[in-house]
Order: C-alpha cells, then sequence, then structure tokens
C-alpha cells in the first residue's frame, strides 16, 4: 500500500478546497467585486462561486419589518452558502467611512438568524477604492469586527489607488508589492482552511 505524502493530501484539498467570493458592494461596476475575483482566481484549483449581492437585495432591516415579515429566504441562502464553504474571501467598498449599505442590510438580516454568520470560517478581507487609502476605514471596522460575528481572520490587505493599481484589461492586480502581499494573503487563507 503506497501511503501520500502531507503534499499529496494538500494538494488533493486545494482541488476541492470551496472558496466563497463577493464584494460587499451592489454596484454593477464594482472594483472591489473585481479585485475580489482576481484575487479568488490565486487559489489554485479551489471549487470558487463569487457571488453578487444584487442577488440578495431585500428589504431594509427593521425590527418591524422583521415581526411582520419573519426571515426572508434570500438571507437563509447567504447564509447556507457560508455554511457550504470552507474559507472566504470579502472585499469591503466603502462608503462614507463604512460599509455599504448593501452589505450592511443583508448582514444585519443574517445575523438576526445566525449571530455568528461567518460560522467560524477563515477570512481574508480585502478593500479597495479609488482614492489612496483604498478603504482603509471600513476595512479596519470589518477585520475589527469579524471575530464577533465568528470570522477568523486570516489576513487584510488594502489596495490604494485602484485604477492605478490594477490592470482592468487584464483583470490582473499590476503592482508588484501589493501582489505579493496579496498572494501571501491568499496563501494564508489556503492554510487556515487545510489546518480546519
Amino acid at each position: 500500500m503506497i501511503k501520500k505524502s502531507y503534499f499529496c493530501y494538500a494538494s488533493e484539498f486545494r482541488r476541492n478546497m470551496k472558496l466563497l467570493a463577493f464584494a460587499a458592494s451592489n454596484s454593477s461596476k464594482s472594483i472591489n467585486k473585481k479585485l475580489v475575483t482576481y484575487a479568488a482566481g490565486l487559489v489554485e484549483g479551489a471549487e470558487v462561486e463569487v457571488l453578487d449581492l444584487n442577488d440578495y437585495e431585500m428589504p431594509l432591516f427593521s425590527i418591524d419589518r422583521e415581526a411582520a415579515l419573519g426571515h426572508p429566504e434570500l438571507a437563509k441562502a447567504f447564509l447556507q452558502k457560508i455554511a457550504a464553504s470552507d474559507a472566504l474571501l470579502i472585499s469591503f467598498a466603502e462608503h462614507n467611512g463604512s460599509y455599504s449599505a448593501a452589505f450592511k442590510n443583508l448582514f444585519d438580516w443574517c445575523s438576526r438568524i445566525e449571530p455568528k454568520v461567518f460560522q467560524n470560517k477563515p477570512l481574508v478581507l480585502l478593500s479597495t477604492s479609488p482614492g489612496a487609502r483604498g478603504g482603509a476605514s471600513v476595512l479596519a471596522a470589518a477585520t475589527g469586527s469579524a471575530p464577533f460575528f465568528g470570522g477568523h481572520v486570516k489576513a487584510s490587505l488594502s489596495i490604494p489607488s485602484f485604477h492605478d493599481n490594477f490592470d482592468l484589461e487584464r483583470g490582473v492586480l499590476k503592482h508588484e508589492e501589493l501582489n505579493s502581499q496579496l498572494v501571501k494573503a491568499v496563501a494564508a487563507l489556503t492554510e487556515a482552511a487545510l489546518a480546519a
């Protein structure tokens, strides 16, 4: 009987790893979706699903609506996507220094069903913007709060000045140092999912 090496098992895991990725934005031209899609593609052999928040649009959350409507099926479906994944890759759009309304509303509904929204999954959190800070404020908020919602943050990275650092035609990050940091972040996510 031939015993498989650790690296063989690791290779098989990566081929079967279920990676869930999405931008915390509902913009049809979201630069965060372009970034997270590129980042997800750096995980070789993974089964990648990139979600679109527009597919999870729900009424604005309120206690009154929750009492009247119950829990939306779309919120349950989103939580099921997280449950079925091995790891999450999220890129946050920054609106006035905080989350986009689309993401916050989805998150609020989900948290009423499952307070640990991230369900003890490893996460890599990203952000980008056209400006020099690259969504650093929202990324800091997301990174700081994730552990309270069952998220294990393995790395976070802000990409400043998106249009200067990302090649839209090729769909790749062209800034070498930032790309190197992104590759390391994604590798940390894969390692964490492998160890789980």
